[in-house]
């Protein structure tokens, strides 16, 4: 067969893109060996073309405006890595699809607010739009989902999607630390950007629920009534308590359906510490895929950094040097589906319940009324009081009931006087 040649764009210098630069130079021959293809870095773009880099790129590689990469002639293929679902990336994505040109992209804010169009554009102009490296990292779920597990019915998405949030829960727990402290050496070791907020209020999960969810169901992206909670309120004392009970908390995600609609959450859970995903540590991400005839397909690795998305983006652009057009959601964009969707409401789980009160005659009987009349029965309790202080913490782990019990519990519960904290639960998971 004969050797072809391809060229590339890579828009977007930092870390990462600067990470694939070098790969891609270092292992040109090993590229085609494997894809019979000549793969040419043709040019590049970044914000700052003055910038020191621990590289050096050639001149004439450089170009005056990235959006140049989308009508080039000489281009065959796009690597966004700008970033964010607006502006610049969002113009170079659109413009290279419309162009002719195959783009790859680790861009999740992107794919899960544009995908829908994005792939419909890929569609209509027989180019490929790769996006492995939006969700997981180095994880290839997105390849799974799309070709190993193609031949199942999936009922069930869920797993650890952050690695900084994980990162967080794993090391208080196990360093004893409480949430700021681990934050700070999470940003020093580069675990977190030095504005982490997407990863721990839940937003970077959301986006990649999204996307998993679409793949998963052969639907279009649907972002109703998706419940989303970060790791925010979770502190020290929760770890601690949550160890006395037997559990870990851990962030997840989950996309599932249920009576044939979509229930989209992110949310911190309890989670027994035998179990698979409460030893998924660190920065790893690990996914669980349910479906027939797969039964549970499990897949774990790291989930940020450099090389481990090097790894999905050259997977992208070897996928794209093999030849042959892909839909980017798996099936056709016109094949693809709406599903209604329910918000969490009606879905039972039991409560990790913390409330800091003062300790006083009448409080425990009060909150048990209270929880009573919303259907919610305790199953366990232990009361902290703090030493030399009229306060006392109460830990409750309930029976099962509907999330709308407990949002409707804590509710009334925060209004009474005795309780000097704002009311706390977290969800337990059966996995």
């Amino acid at each position: 067969m004969k050797n072809k040649n391809y060229n590339i764009a890579i828009v977007g210098l930092g870390n990462i893109g600067l990470y694939l630069y070098e790969y891609l130079i270092k292992n040109k021959k090993k590229i085609n060996k494997k894809t019979n293809v000549t793969l040419n870095i043709k040019y590049v773009s970044a914000k700052s073309r003055s910038k020191k880099r621990r590289i050096k790129i050639s001149k004439n590689k450089w170009l005056k405006n990235y959006l140049q990469a989308s009508k080039m002639k000489d281009v065959d293929i796009v690597v966004e890595l700008i970033g964010g679902s607006e502006g610049a990336a969002k113009k170079l994505v659109f413009n290279s699809l419309k162009n002719g040109k195959h783009v790859v992209t680790a861009n999740k804010s992107l794919i899960s607010k544009y995908g829908d169009q994005l792939s419909k554009l890929a569609e209509k102009n027989k180019v490929n739009l790769e996006f492995e490296a939006a969700v997981a990292g180095g994880v290839p779920i997105i390849r799974s989902l799309k070709e190993g597990l193609l031949a199942n019915k999936i009922n069930k998405v869920y797993g650890i999607l952050n690695g900084t949030s994980n990162y967080i829960l794993s090391n208080m727990r196990n360093m004893n630390m409480d949430f700021k402290m681990v934050l700070d050496k999470a940003k020093k070791m580069g675990y977190a950007e030095n504005n982490p907020a997407s990863d721990l209020n839940g937003d970077d999960v959301k986006s990649k629920i999204l996307i998993l969810s679409a793949l998963a169901f052969n639907s279009f992206i649907n972002k109703k009534k998706i419940e989303v909670e970060g790791i925010n309120n979770v502190d020290r004392i929760d770890i601690k308590n949550s160890e006395i009970l037997g559990y870990k908390i851990k962030h997840l995600g989950v996309s599932e359906l249920e009576n044939d609609k979509l229930i989209q959450r992110i949310h911190p859970c309890l989670i027994k510490k035998e179990s698979y995903i409460s030893n998924v540590n660190d920065v790893f991400n690990a996914i669980i895929v349910e479906g027939k005839p797969v039964g549970k397909f499990v897949i774990q690795g790291e989930g940020a950094g450099p090389g481990a998305t090097t790894s999905a983006l050259v997977s992208d652009i070897c996928s794209i040097l093999r030849g042959n057009i892909k839909f980017p959601f798996s099936i056709s964009y016109f094949n693809r589906k709406k599903i209604d969707t329910l918000d969490v409401s009606n879905k039972i789980f039991s409560y990790y319940i913390r409330l800091d009160v003062l300790d006083k005659k009448g409080v425990l009987s009060s909150i048990t009324k209270i929880m009573s009349k919303n259907k919610i029965s305790v199953k366990r309790l232990i009361q902290n009081p703090f030493k030399g202080k009229k306060f006392a913490s109460i830990v409750i782990v309930s029976h099962k009931s509907k999330n709308r019990n407990i949002i409707r519990c804590m509710r009334q519960l925060s209004r009474k006087s005795f309780i000097i904290n704002k009311p706390k639960f977290i969800r337990i998971e059966e996995f």
